[in-house]
């Protein structure tokens, strides 16, 4: 028997047997004297152990110390954040666009969810980025109104007098408001998928689906802003703001001249043109006699949606200058893209379909913001 599974009693017993063995001429002396070493400090620890236990009882008995409770654990529940960042969920998603059925999406998350339930975080993840590197929609308005939305926005209006107390009242404002009209439109991007590449698991498959669907229906819609900017009047009328327009070819001092055609309410202005455009524009620097930024150190935004100065034809809008807060975006189902599924219609190519689809609103909703350059004959 070990010593540390022996009674004190067994132990005092032990110790008078081994007092007996010495005696014998064989005894083994080494390994006697380590046996009787090992019971001495066991028991001592063991008075020690008993004489702690004594005191605390004393303190008790005093009325020191706090009532011991027994402690449940409770089992942790995660948040619905934290069940779309796990992979049961990505998985379960991944199968809800391939299928259809959310209820195994619904039996992950901890919280009621009305309505679609909700992308995982990764996915969440991408479309924001998406967002966020488009720098054009990421510097519009942007609202979430359900339905179509009505606008209001300054066609004319005069400005502020000085009154002197006891002189003649001021003439009322005369003020023309328009309307814009904002109806929402479906955007969409769909790609043929092999069965391969569905067979790809949770996370890759949502990644390989999501990263392609997002950035193009982000493009496409940044590329219809710079369209509705391009297209303005330079007149406002009752449904539609106005901007300015000039005609002229790149040189260091064109940007400078659409910036000054801008109303005082555009207080961010940026240029958006081709990257062929830029070329064209350097190019006047590099032969100006001095040294002067064409861009008088506005933000370059790049949309390729524009022609190229070089391609452009007479009267074609090449460039922008202007402060994108006059432009609007609204989503009436919120800035997710909804993905479908179709496995069918093309079952026999082992082929399946799958449509990107988000669903917006766009606009210019403010006149004076913005000032459209176009080529010269």
């Amino acid at each position: 028997m070990e010593i540390n599974e022996m009674t004190i009693e067994q132990m005092e017993a032990r110790k008078a047997e081994i007092r007996t063995e010495l005696e014998a001429e064989d005894a083994d002396l080494d390994a006697l004297e380590a046996e009787v070493r090992g019971i001495n400090e066991e028991l001592e620890s063991r008075k020690a152990i008993e004489a702690q236990k004594n005191e605390l009882r004393m303190a008790v008995a005093a009325g020191e110390g706090e009532t011991i409770k027994e402690i449940i654990e409770e089992r942790k529940v995660m948040t619905n954040m934290e069940v779309r960042e796990s992979k049961e969920y990505m998985d379960a998603f991944a199968d809800y666009i391939k299928t259809g059925d959310d209820r195994e999406c619904r039996a992950l998350l901890t919280e009621t969810v009305s309505g679609t339930v909700p992308v995982p975080a990764i996915v969440d993840g991408i479309i924001r980025t998406a967002w966020e590197n488009e720098e054009i929609l990421n510097r519009c308005r942007k609202t979430y109104i359900r339905g179509n939305l009505k606008v209001a926005f300054e066609r004319s209006a005069d400005g502020a007098y000085e009154h002197t107390e006891g002189t003649t009242a001021v003439t009322e404002e005369d003020l023309a408001l328009g309307i814009v009209t904002m109806i929402p439109k479906n955007i969409k991007k769909w790609i043929h998928v092999s069965d391969e590449a569905i067979a790809m698991g949770g996370e890759a498959f949502l990644r390989y689906i999501y990263d392609e669907l997002t950035y193009q229906i982000v493009k496409k819609l940044a590329d219809l802003v710079v369209n509705d900017i391009k297209s303005l009047d330079t007149s406002a009328t009752s449904t539609a703001p106005a901007a300015a327009k000039i005609t002229a070819n790149p040189s260091v001092t064109l940007i400078a001249q659409a910036f000054s055609n801008l109303s005082d309410e555009a207080r961010n202005p940026v240029i958006i043109m081709n990257k062929l455009t830029y070329a064209a524009f350097q190019a006047a620097y590099a032969g100006a006699s001095f040294a002067v930024d064409p861009f008088m150190g506005l933000p370059v935004l790049f949309n390729n949606s524009l022609p190229a100065y070089s391609a452009a034809s007479t009267n074609a809008v090449y460039a922008i200058v202007g402060d994108l807060s006059g432009a609007q975006v609204n989503y009436p189902e919120g800035d997710g893209i909804v993905i479908k599924y179709d496995d069918l219609s093309e079952a026999e190519a082992d082929l399946v379909k799958i449509v990107g689809r988000q669903y917006a609103a766009h606009a210019v909703t403010a006149s004076g913001r913005f000032c459209n350059i176009a080529k010269s004959a």
